[in-house]
């Protein structure tokens, strides 16, 4: 049997894989990441998210000291100090004609600029959270994006998919296609901001191999992050075709599918290496 590597950083997903349906981390998956952080492995977060509320709190609940990989690898930061490490906006020449005819057409469209999500003003919000304190109704979303480039875009809903997608599939971009339950999303980023790339720089930074990273996410754009690392898994409770892309599959969301591929490839290994080492 051929011994697993010795693993030095775990890379996350966050929405169905570390986190519960209310955003909350179970007492197994806190207790295996307390063990590995105690054990000197680092935790990386890496989210589809923006780089507000949910991973700056668990930055400091879990007391993680690396960057965090934010908006679909298209924005790294640091939370304690604040430093932005990367950041790899959408091309104002291509994000821009899709805003302007999502806004002329009242399509379901919002942007992440600098530290929170623009939406239209006058359209009923697509999800209960885009009533909380990181989203702002703007009248014009074309004026907004005059002052910076959007991190990304999302587009909100099947219809509004299918009209981005039947004017500006052709675009140079990253559309990447969700569905969680009834909801659909497609986020579009820049071509070059994936997780698998935003992970290979920061490792990189770091001085990790590939192979001595366990990824663990659970949707398609968590594919090639979880192939390029030395163990990727997919959540079992991801897509069919996530699961066969990635080929090593570890338990469901709510059944600690983090804390078990923590003891099996990084704490159990761990112990035995120290066993013949005493």
């Amino acid at each position: 049997m051929v011994p697993l590597p010795a693993i030095d950083l775990i890379a996350l997903d966050l929405d169905g894989t570390l986190l519960g349906p209310n955003d909350d981390i179970s007492p197994a998956n806190r207790r295996a990441l307390r063990a590995a952080l105690d054990a000197g492995v680092r935790v990386v977060l890496v989210t589809g998210r923006g780089a507000v509320d949910v991973p700056t709190r668990l930055v400091r609940e879990l007391h993680l000291n690396v960057p965090t990989i934010c908006a679909h690898g298209a924005l790294t930061k640091d939370f304690l100090s604040g430093r932005v490490l990367g950041h790899i906006p959408v091309p104002l020449t291509h994000a821009l004609p899709m805003i302007e005819h999502a806004q002329r057409h009242r399509l379901n469209v919002a942007v992440y600029v600098e530290n929170g999500f623009l939406r239209l003003e006058g359209l009923p919000p697509h999800m209960e959270d885009m009533r909380g304190p990181n989203w702002r109704e703007v009248p014009s979303l074309v004026d907004a994006l005059k002052k910076a480039p959007p991190t990304f875009v999302r587009f909100l809903g099947a219809h509004a998919i299918e009209a981005m997608r039947a004017a500006f599939s052709d675009l140079p971009l990253d559309f990447k296609y969700e569905v969680w339950d009834r909801f659909e999303e497609c986020a579009v980023t820049s071509l070059e901001a994936t997780k698998k790339n935003a992970l290979e720089r920061l490792c990189g930074d770091l001085g990790v191999a590939a192979s001595r990273v366990l990824a663990i996410g659970d949707s398609r754009n968590d594919v090639p992050m979880l192939r390029w690392s030395g163990i990727g898994l997919a959540m079992g409770n991801a897509l069919p075709e996530v699961r066969q892309a990635v080929g090593r599959v570890t338990a469901r969301c709510d059944e600690d599918g983090v804390a078990r591929a923590i003891e099996r490839y990084v704490l159990e290994p761990l112990a035995r290496r120290e066993e013949k080492s005493a």
